[in-house]
């Protein structure tokens, strides 16, 4: 792999696990709460997101050198809020069911505080192939992140994956599942286990070091 490729992998990488902006940086918390009441919610939303992310990072990368910077802020505001205006007619067309689903998250994407930040710490200060790369890994590991407490919280709570029926009329759902509780429930899940798995790490890490002192 060649030095430019593996650097560009790098970036992508970031937002997958380094940074998850779920998991790690614990960012966006808002429709990740309570959007992903199903797998089909949390996969639009997440998706939604990336578009406004690769498409606003890109845009503000491009003009990062004539962008004064005493209105920076609002200049990347605007960029943002143009590509969620898209995103919102884009989905209303597409299906109104999806539409009313998301309800006023799909706006509020424009407040994100993942994609401002992108903007703000890396598209600024990057060429537009890393930053869209970059923006992209955010994107990616946030939709990851919505499709893990939605496929959970679906299967729980409906008993059902992507509206198609798992274990039959017989299935007690987990009501909680759908309701607010149920989403800070998974999150809190998840986030044990990735660091219960990232200390497991860091153990295996130090008796390999002790074993090579040894």
């Amino acid at each position: 792999m060649s030095l430019e490729n593996s650097r560009n992998w790098d970036e992508f990488m970031e937002g997958i696990w380094k940074q998850n902006p779920t998991f790690v940086m614990i960012l966006g918390m808002c429709p990740t709460l309570a959007v992903t009441v199903s797998a089909m919610n949390a996969i639009s939303m997440g998706l939604a997101t990336t578009f406004v992310l690769v498409f606003s990072c890109l845009l503000i990368s491009l003009m990062r050198n004539v962008v004064p910077k005493e209105v920076r802020i609002a200049i990347y505001i605007v960029i943002i809020a143009t590509f969620v205006t898209a995103v919102d007619y884009a989905i209303q067309a597409i299906s109104l069911a999806l539409y009313d689903a998301l309800g006023a998250f799909i706006q509020l994407i424009v407040v994100n505080c993942i994609i401002l930040g992108r903007a703000e710490a890396h598209a600024a200060k990057n060429p537009p192939l890393p930053a869209a790369i970059n923006a992209l890994g955010m994107g990616a590991g946030f939709t990851i992140g919505l499709l893990s407490l939605g496929v959970v919280r679906e299967i729980l709570g409906a008993g059902s994956l992507f509206g198609i029926s798992l274990f039959g009329a017989s299935f007690q759902p987990w009501v909680i599942m759908v309701l607010p509780p149920g989403g800070f429930f998974v999150l809190g899940s998840w986030l044990l286990l990735f660091a219960w798995w990232a200390k497991r790490k860091e153990r295996l890490a130090a008796a390999v070091e002790v074993n090579q002192h040894a």
